[in-house]
């Protein structure tokens, strides 16, 4: 639930209300809430403010995920495809993009500019084992470049996780991260 709220709102509408109060108080001549809104408030405000300029928002699922799926992550999802899925669906602060750590460690984010960029995610069965698949937008990085590091990714994402890649139009990649019999 709280991975779902946004902190620089938050602290913006907390801030500006308990800044607003304090406004008045002070035009009503009320000393306490005065302090109450000047020394609260508009720190919260300015909290929020920064908060929102450094905000990255959770990327949305692309599919609903099926009970059926949900139960076999459950049983068979690793823990970096459970920490992938929870980072990428929360608020993050003062990261350039989701993942971009992990992109940078795999060579497929040489500028800020060529980064590609999670837009979706999925859940799914493959043969029998949970799947997780990560969409990207990447128009200057070629599926060429992808597969070329799709041995690094095998290492880096698991043990206990397959790497696919796919390209399914144009600018567009495919991720996909499916568990393997241990």
């Amino acid at each position: 639930m709280l991975r779902q709220i946004s902190l620089g709102t938050l602290g913006l509408t907390v801030g500006g209300i308990l800044t607003i109060v304090g406004f008045v108080a002070y035009a009503a001549d009320n000393a306490t809430l005065n302090l109450v809104g000047f020394f609260y408030g508009f720190p919260l405000l300015l909290g929020g403010l920064a908060l929102k300029a450094n905000e990255l928002k959770p990327i949305a699922f692309s599919q609903t995920t099926t009970p059926a799926v949900l139960q076999l992550r459950e049983q068979q999802a690793t823990v970096t495809q459970n920490k992938i899925r929870k980072d990428i669906t929360r608020y993050c602060y003062g990261q350039d993009a989701h993942l971009d750590r992990a992109l940078s460690y795999l060579g497929l984010s040489p500028t800020d500019e060529e980064r590609p960029i999670i837009t979706g995610l999925q859940e799914k069965e493959i043969n029998g084992a949970y799947a997780l698949i990560l969409e990207f937008d990447s128009p200057l990085l070629t599926i060429d470049v992808w597969q070329q590091k799709q041995e690094k990714m095998t290492s880096y994402f698991g043990p206990g996780v397959r790497v696919e890649i796919t390209q399914p139009s144009e600018d567009k990649i495919e991720l996909t991260l499916i568990t393997t019999p241990q």
